[in-house]
């Protein structure tokens, strides 16, 4: 019995090992006639076996790559498509470079500081006010998704206060939302069946 951990490493599993046979005995072929009929053979094979990608826009390219890949490039047919680069193939990807500059409190995310830092450009009024109020409970309902425990209500103002550099500071008379009811509110619903008809059973007689 022959284990796949013995075998020949699969290029492309998603094939299987049949298909690779196949591309293996066809790189020994001499003949080159006979060597073009059996790479033709192995590409409507290959499309039986993946209906889906007749879907995929110009599959006939896609599939002719996936045998020259097979093949390790060294199939010698006459494709009606260049074969494949290795280079660029098997190149990989750019590395993706992440922005330098941290987030302070990553609970509240990037999206908070820009909020602050916009907020810290409006004048003093009823505008800004309502901004603040705003970010304050954005901020809270993050603070509680991050650590579902209480959180003091001082804490979001004194972060308000370190993010804006002092520029930002509690309005007057107003306070953020309990924290129960934003717990009770952000707690998933449960699924009812309301309206849904129950499965009536038949009874067998004899």
């Amino acid at each position: 019995m022959k284990y796949n951990t013995t075998r020949e490493h699969l290029t492309l599993p998603e094939y299987g090992r049949n298909i690779q046979d196949m591309v293996s005995y066809t790189l020994t072929i001499k003949d080159d006639d006979e060597r073009n009929a059996a790479a033709r053979s192995i590409v409507k094979l290959m499309e039986q076996m993946h209906p889906h990608v007749k879907q995929i826009e110009d599959f006939k390219h896609k599939l002719w790559d996936h045998l020259h890949i097979m093949a390790d490039y060294n199939l010698n047919v006459d494709s009606p498509y260049p074969k494949p680069d290795r280079n660029i193939v098997e190149r990989k990807p750019d590395k993706i470079n992440y922005p330098a500059n941290g987030i302070r409190f990553r609970h509240y995310g990037r999206v908070v500081e820009k909020l602050i830092e916009k907020a810290c450009e409006y004048e003093a009024g009823d505008e800004k006010d309502a901004l603040v109020k705003t970010i304050a409970n954005l901020m809270k309902r993050f603070y509680l998704i991050w650590n579902r425990d209480s959180v003091n209500d001082d804490d979001i103002w004194q972060h308000i206060h370190l993010l804006s550099k002092g520029k930002l500071e509690k309005p007057e008379d107003f306070d953020l939302p309990d924290t129960g009811k934003i717990l009770k509110a952000n707690k998933p619903k449960k699924k009812t069946n309301h309206g849904k008809r129950k499965p009536k059973f038949k009874r067998n007689y004899r």
